[in-house]
């Protein structure tokens, strides 16, 4: 999965990089779109403001991310699991960061904006950070064993998460679909390799699930 993940995040990287027309039209063609209808919805894009700027917010992940080390060393004494999320969440920002800045690419550009963000377009931080946390949270509550009941709800909540903040970032107007997918795509590979370094055989395969 890791190599998947890594090739179609490293191909579409490439293809916003060398600027591929194909792409860049598409991405064109469904942002003008959308904030046509941005502009048009003022009560759909106040809601969505207030979800990509409170709830779906990176900080606000972070401290959901925060949160769950939290329990895990109070309730668990799971130290080393506690490490391994904050460790995975910082190291997936860092990467972020730097191919943002690698990449450099310029954000939409409206005559009329319904939002602002700072920093370079691709990936999407909100998209990636959100498939960040939630990957790993799920990932959590399936090895300590979550009741049919949690986990399904936590489920849903994810994918509406993750799906969600990737569209109100098109719908604002302030990435591009491809950003969004790249956000996508290089949290979900940072994801499968923080998990493969988890379970390596003399790690967490070893350790019992309070560690």
């Amino acid at each position: 999965m890791a190599v998947a993940l890594a090739g179609c995040g490293g191909l579409l990287l490439v293809l916003v990089a060398i600027r591929w027309h194909p792409l860049l039209g598409l991405d064109g063609d469904v942002s003008r779109t959308t904030h046509r209808w941005a502009v048009r919805e003022h009560g759909l894009t106040h809601a969505f403001r207030i979800l990509t700027d409170w709830v779906w917010d990176p900080l606000t992940m972070r401290l959901v991310c925060a949160a769950a080390a939290g329990w895990l060393v109070w309730r668990r004494a799971a130290w080393w699991t506690a490490l391994w999320l904050a460790v995975t969440v910082a190291l997936g920002t860092i990467v972020q960061q730097s191919v943002k800045a690698a990449v450099d690419r310029p954000r939409p550009i409206w005559p009329d904006p319904v939002d602002s963000a700072h920093y370079a377009a691709f990936p999407s931080g909100h998209a990636m950070t959100a498939t960040v946390v939630c990957g790993l949270l799920l990932w959590l509550l399936h090895r300590f064993g979550a009741g049919r009941a949690l986990w399904r709800t936590a489920v849903s909540v994810a994918v509406v998460s993750v799906a969600g903040v990737g569209l109100t970032r098109v719908w604002l107007g302030v990435h591009w679909p491809s950003d969004v997918v790249g956000g996508w795509l290089f949290g979900a590979l940072v994801v499968a390799l923080a998990v493969t370094v988890y379970e390596w055989p003399r790690g967490g395969r070893a350790r019992s699930p309070r560690g």
